[in-house]
């Protein structure tokens, strides 16, 4: 081939390479121009979608660090329970966490909660709603803080999952206020599952304890957790109130002292500058000496420390005492029934302004309603030990009550009194501390009291000895170093009323009236032997 032949082939290559370029530039082209003609018309790229017609209604806010734009911002905020039919069609603006998300097509159903209360929400793709806000909605982590505003909506059928039956949210926005790790050590689903005792289809998932207390933040947000303590502080303002109402003085008395408070060896020590200290038992000689002071009726709320290596489901190494102190005129049972009357009291406040928490633990756990009398039934200690040895049960006039000796009688008492809240009255004198009045007509008897909610102790009270003398007889009588507690016995020697009082487990007494069936369920961060965290 020559030359020019070869020239020739290379210029019909070059045209032939020329005019595939020229139709692939102009099919660039032609897709440029329908490119832009969607933009104009409003379509996204690639998948063809609408514009965003939901853009700066869902997003994350940023961190809230009080800004003046944060102080600026006038909104109003409803709370989850206040969502009913009565505000259908109302646009609200709510904050809580979301608890639960469900996506599905062009749907995302959540769940939102605070504290006890959940509504669901709903957000649906229409014409002002994008899918991309649909999207983002089911994202979002579970347990995140998140603001939503939508439409109250009324619901065709009841919302069963959720604390609001009968409406929903209609979300138009929403927007992230603080961020949950997507992994979470445990599901508060799963934490909050009804406890069933037959689980035949094996879904009922559970969440050990050491796994809640592990994580006790997350555990507590359970709308039980959430209701049980609510009711917790419940009982602590119910008794101050009655009580401020009787003409007691709340007092505050000290933590760490010289000596052991109830004797023997269940105290904890602790270093004090150069010598050492204790953790108080109780606050029973400071009570004692605030009536020696004459502030005649007195009670105080506070810490309590035990170095009993007892791991029961009702012993805590600290735990909260409510306890309180009276003079009397003549005899014990005036104090006596001041208690059982405050009992009472409290009861039926708790029966009557905590209805909701006591439900909302229902959901949970399956309890029997909290039977008591008015007045409260106070029987013997000799009749309890009639009652016991009629089912059966061996016990001597001296001995105290077992565990499972208490929760047999209480079952007895509910079973032949209709309550499970009674007073058992005059225990043996050798099972009561120091300070206790012995019975005047029987040695082996004292004027002490132990009361009993379901079938266990909640409180042991007893009138105290009032004179110097008596009191160390019966000090040295337990083997008690008189130098120790001198100061104590040293109030009474410039004239003391007679008196009497207890102390009772704020824990003990939410637990059993609750029915639960730890104590660990009623304290925020329990104290035992086993844990000292978090």
């Amino acid at each position: 081939m020559g030359e020019e032949d070869k020239l020739e082939d290379v210029e019909a290559g070059a045209d032939t390479k020329s005019k595939k370029a020229l139709k692939k530039a102009a099919k660039d082209a032609e897709k440029a121009a329908k490119k832009e003609a969607r933009k104009s018309a409003g379509q996204g790229e690639g998948d063809k979608e609408e514009t965003d017609v939901s853009e700066g209604k869902y997003g994350t806010f940023g961190l809230i660090r009080s800004s003046d734009e944060d102080k600026n911002r006038k909104t109003s905020f409803t709370h989850i329970k206040d969502l009913c039919p009565s505000i259908t069609n109302q646009v609200v603006l709510v904050r809580g966490r979301l608890h639960t998300s469900r996506a599905k097509g062009k749907q995302c159903f959540m769940v939102l909660r605070q504290q006890q209360f959940t509504v669901q929400c709903l957000v649906n793709v229409s014409d002002t709603v994008s899918k991309q806000m649909v999207k983002f909605a089911s994202n979002i982590n579970k347990e995140t803080i998140i603001d939503v505003i939508g439409l109250v909506s009324s619901v065709p059928k009841e919302i069963e999952a959720c604390s609001q039956k009968l409406v929903e949210i209609h979300v138009q926005e929403i927007w992230i206020v603080s961020e949950a790790k997507s992994q979470l050590p445990l599901l508060i689903e799963d934490a909050a599952r009804p406890v069933k005792d037959d689980d035949q289809e094996g879904l009922n998932i559970k969440v050990n304890q050491d796994t809640r207390l592990d994580n006790r933040i997350l555990d507590l947000r359970t709308p039980a957790n959430q209701a049980i303590f609510r009711l917790e502080a419940g009982v602590c303002r119910l008794f101050r109130d009655i009580l401020t109402d009787k003409g007691f003085v709340e007092i505050h008395t000290p933590k760490i002292i010289s000596a052991a408070s109830e004797g023997g060896a269940n105290v904890f020590t602790v270093s004090y500058f150069k010598s050492s200290a204790y953790l108080a038992q109780s606050p029973q000689l400071y009570k004692q000496m605030a009536i020696a002071a004459d502030f005649d009726k007195v009670f105080t709320v506070g810490a309590v420390f035990r170095a009993e290596d007892s791991n029961t489901h009702r012993h805590l190494t600290e735990f909260v005492g409510l306890d309180l102190e009276m003079a009397f005129k003549y005899h014990y049972h005036e104090v006596l029934d001041t208690i059982g009357n405050t009992f009472t009291e409290i009861f039926k406040g708790l029966r009557d302004k905590y209805k909701t928490e006591i439900e909302t633990v229902g959901q949970q756990f399956a309890v029997e309603p909290f039977k008591f009398l008015d007045p409260p039934l106070r029987l013997e200690f000799s009749t309890g030990l009639s009652m016991l040895r009629e089912a059966g049960v061996t016990i001597g006039d001296e001995d105290d009550l077992s565990t499972p000796d208490e929760k047999l009688l209480g079952r007895l008492v509910r079973a032949k009194y209709d309550t499970d809240f009674y007073i058992l009255d005059k225990y043996p004198l050798a099972v009561r501390p120091f300070y206790t009045m012995p019975d005047p007509t029987d040695p082996k008897r004292s004027n002490s009291y132990d009361i009993f909610m379901r079938g266990e102790e909640i409180m042991s009270g007893a009138q105290r000895i009032h004179d110097p003398e008596f009191l160390t007889q019966r000090a040295l009588h337990h083997n008690i170093d008189i130098e120790k507690i001198k100061s104590y016995i040293d109030s009474f020697r410039y004239g003391c009323p007679p008196h009497a009082g207890g102390g009772i487990g704020l824990e003990r007494v939410v637990m059993l009236y609750l029915g639960l069936d730890n104590i660990r369920k009623t304290s925020m961060f329990p104290r035992d032997p086993k844990r000292v965290t978090p």
